[in-house]
């Protein structure tokens, strides 16, 4: 069985989210490059499609997906905005509740045992994390404040050599907002040399 296998990756295009699939194979690709030197983390589970694809690579370099998310949804993503979906609120709360949605996608995929959800608010996690990671994926919150936030809070952690991707960088803003752009100009700046770019996804890695 390869790291994405049709069974995988079938469960990861048919899960909600807004990656395609050329960008989720970039993904899955630099994780399997950094597998080989630590973990690998994500920041903005939503509802799994981006961990099926890491949980994969995790797998196959022989370590784990750390998936951070408060699962309440980011502000972009609330009633009233273009890419709200009433399916992941809880009818009992009022509340964007995509934990079960995540659950569900990794049972599918057969990725339990490699992925592990933390539930939380990515800042508040970082603050007690100690371990280098081997890839940071940045694709949380998209105003500025809440994606530079997630960027200084996880970035100093991963290893030399190791990778960071972040999604729905847009250069053009006529194409979509400015944070995630924003966020890999400073990590240009700061130590981390441009690798690929697919679709919105831009791949680096710590010099």
């Amino acid at each position: 069985m390869t790291s994405l296998d049709d069974h995988v990756l079938a469960v990861a295009i048919g899960a909600k989210g807004f990656m395609p699939d050329d960008e989720g194979r970039a993904l899955h690709e630099a994780g399997l490059a950094g597998g080989s030197i630590g973990p690998l983390l994500e920041i903005g589970s939503y509802c799994g499609k981006s961990a099926v694809y890491l949980g994969a690579a995790a797998r196959a370099a022989g370590t784990v997906l750390f998936s951070v998310d408060h699962h309440h949804g980011s502000e972009e993503n609330q009633a009233g905005w273009e890419h709200h979906d009433p399916e992941v609120v809880d009818p009992r709360t009022g509340r964007m509740d995509t934990l079960p949605f995540l659950r569900r996608t990794l049972h599918d995929a057969g990725l339990e045992d490699v992925v592990v959800a933390i539930v939380g608010t990515s800042t508040t996690v970082a603050r007690y994390w100690t371990t280098p990671l081997g890839l940071l994926f940045i694709d949380g919150g998209h105003a500025l404040d809440v994606a530079m936030a997630d960027y200084a809070a996880w970035a100093p952690l991963v290893a030399v050599g190791g990778q960071l991707a972040i999604h729905d960088v847009f250069e053009d803003p006529a194409d979509g907002g400015q944070a995630p752009f924003l966020v890999w100009q400073r990590a240009c700046h700061e130590g981390f040399e441009p690798e690929t770019s697919t679709g919105s996804l831009r791949t680096l890695r710590r010099k």
